[in-house]
């Protein structure tokens, strides 16, 4: 793993360790404190060498506690200085952290806490009392600390855990291909999954993203992602946590996020797509540049382009820019595109329908596209590859990429493919490579609209809908069963722009259909919805819950005409119904 062999000791916190030799009194995590009497923002920090240290007490309570290496805890702490001491902790002691993401609902919560069959919780009160409450469900969780105060549930404390005054702690002796957490995905296109990371698939993220973005110690970097200061500190970065809900990053305060910039001088942010789109808005209102930052990092979804724009116009500093990494929780990063290539070199054809850029590989790491196919793919030799320009299956091989699902075999079947050099990941993505070797996404393979008439693809199909100025965003769903689905628009007005009046619904659908009628990957499409806000998923709040919304769709058109009569009056009915949909929230 980023040369350096699976059976080859690794410890990813030891990065921490160096860091904290390299670098003692450098700020390594910077964490809003609220506000003083007279309203200035207050910050608490430990620097590298005291989060070492810290994470060294913990450690060394944990394993009085019976913490050992392969132990499964749960860490469900918001993001702050005790969220990173005990990551380091975590690690050090050679456990396996079980990352759940509190915004995927309580049902599918629990099925992943019960299939993971945790050793116990490090936690904050509330989620310690739910384990108490629900005890029978988690027979094993025998080790709890809670991050906060501590009632009846038993266990120790934070403070208790962190026990008397620093001695060095001896981190467990792990290897490359040691399990270092369990992370589940966001379950947007199905239910979420336990991703099994190892020590070296860390690693080689760490340095495949230092050396991409020429990342350099010292630097600050405000993450809008709480594990992403595990890269930091690996990096020698100060990281500054900020004030936010991570789950809610479109509903993100952007005065909060512009203060913590130009308070700490940070040169590096990283967010959702959402959240730069709410900070680059504010930016254009109040005519704001932000002098410190030398990159900004977008990720979650593909980023529309006024938002690249906004945060382009935001950053006044010489080389500056906006960045997209592509890739998944699964395999990440897989590729990356600027914003200036982005406006220079791919903007024009994505608003034709082209798909979305998301540029050229990182270093070590290999990318195809297969032909479509269903069910499980034995062997590379199995499956087509597709030339240059043909949409299909996009796999990508490399050490950063993951090699299985925790207990779920035959999902790591269906999206693992064997080879000579170990094994491909099926990214659940479309899309093709261009003649000059840059890799477009056009959707989600669970997301293609399959008519009689040939498959859709989302992402193409949508842009040309989104640029119609009143267009915040839309979505291609199908009704019906592939492979003879309708294809239907979902639009969400741009704020304000929501069509209320029957004559205004009439007219913007009209344009609409009018836009889809003059291209030949949207002319098949005669039905408009309009949907006030449309469903997103949790973690980054800009994925498009598509299935979802079909299914809302469905329940809007109950009279679908037959696809194969071509009669105009059989078309004019339906747009006539069609126009009049609309969705009370």
């Amino acid at each position: 793993m980023s040369g350096v062999s699976e059976t080859a000791r690794l410890n990813i916190a030891r990065r921490l360790r160096d860091a904290a030799v390299k670098y003692p009194h450098q700020r390594a995590v910077v964490f809003s404190a609220g506000r003083d009497r007279d309203g200035r923002r207050c910050y608490t920090q430990l620097t590298f060498a005291q989060l070492d240290r810290e994470s060294d007490r913990l450690a060394r309570g944990l394993c009085r506690m019976g913490v050992m290496p392969r132990t499964r805890l749960v860490l469900m702490v918001p993001p702050s200085l005790e969220y990173i001491a005990l990551t380091f902790a975590l690690f050090k002691t050679g456990a396996v952290i079980v990352l759940i993401d509190p915004g995927m609902g309580r049902s599918h919560i629990f099925r992943c806490l019960e299939e993971v069959e945790p050793d116990g919780f490090v936690a904050i009160p509330l989620v310690q009392a739910i384990r108490a409450l629900k005890r029978n469900k988690f027979p094993r969780a025998r080790i709890n600390v809670t991050v906060g105060r501590r009632w009846l549930w038993g266990g120790m404390t934070y403070r208790e855990v962190l026990g008397e005054e620093w001695s060095p702690f001896e981190m467990a002796d792990t290897f490359a291909s040691d399990p270092a957490a369990i992370i589940f995905t966001s379950g947007s296109t199905g239910p979420p999954k336990g991703v099994l990371y190892e020590h070296g698939m860390f690693d080689a993220q760490v340095n495949l993203i230092q050396r991409q973005y020429g990342i350099e110690p010292g630097e600050v970097d405000l993450s809008g992602f709480p594990l992403f200061a595990l890269f930091n500190a690996a990096m020698g970065v100060t990281t500054v946590v900020p004030d936010m809900n991570p789950m809610r990053p479109a509903d993100v305060n952007p005065q909060n996020i512009v203060e913590a910039i130009r308070d700490q001088g940070v040169t590096q942010a990283f967010g959702s797509p959402a959240l730069w789109n709410r900070v680059g808005r504010y930016c254009e209102t109040e005519a704001i540049t932000l002098p410190s930052l030398r990159r900004v990092l977008a990720a979650g979804a593909p980023v529309p382009l006024h938002v690249v724009q906004r945060m382009r116009k935001a950053l006044c500093r010489d080389g500056a820019d906006i960045h997209t990494p592509y890739g998944a929780t699964e395999a990440l990063p897989v590729c990356s595109i600027s914003g200036r290539e982005v406006i220079e070199q791919t903007a024009a054809r994505t608003r034709k329908g082209a798909g979305v850029c998301v540029g050229r590989p990182f270093p070590q790491i290999s990318r195809k596209i297969i032909e479509i196919t269903d069910g499980p793919i034995q062997s590379l030799d199995a499956v087509r590859e597709l030339p240059a320009g043909e949409i299909g299956e996009i796999i990508v091989h490399g050490p950063s990429v993951t090699r299985e699902y925790f207990r779920h075999p035959d999902d790591t079947a269906m999206a693992k493919i064997p080879d000579d050099d170990g094994f491909w990941h099926r990214m659940g993505d479309v899309g093709y490579i261009d003649d000059d070797g840059s890799l477009w996404f056009c959707g989600r393979k669970a997301h293609i609209v399959e008519t009689k008439d040939g498959r859709m693809f989302p992402i193409p199909c949508e842009a040309i809908f989104n640029e119609h100025p009143r267009v915040c965003r839309s979505a291609l769903v199908g009704v019906g069963s592939k492979p003879k689905q309708t294809p239907v628009i979902v639009v969400e007005p741009e704020s304000g722009s929501f069509p209320t009046a029957e004559n205004d619904r009439q007219r913007f659908a009209h344009e609409l259909l009018k836009l889809a009628a003059e291209n030949p990957k949207t002319a098949a499409i005669e039905h408009v919805l309009f949907h006030r806000s449309l469903p997103v998923d949790t973690r980054h709040n800009v994925k498009i819950a598509r299935i979802a919304l079909a299914a809302w769709a469905a329940d809007r058109l109950p009279n679908m005409p037959d696809r194969n009569s071509s009669s105009a009056s059989t078309i004019a009915r339906t747009r006539a119904e069609t126009i009049q949909q609309e969705i009370i929230r």
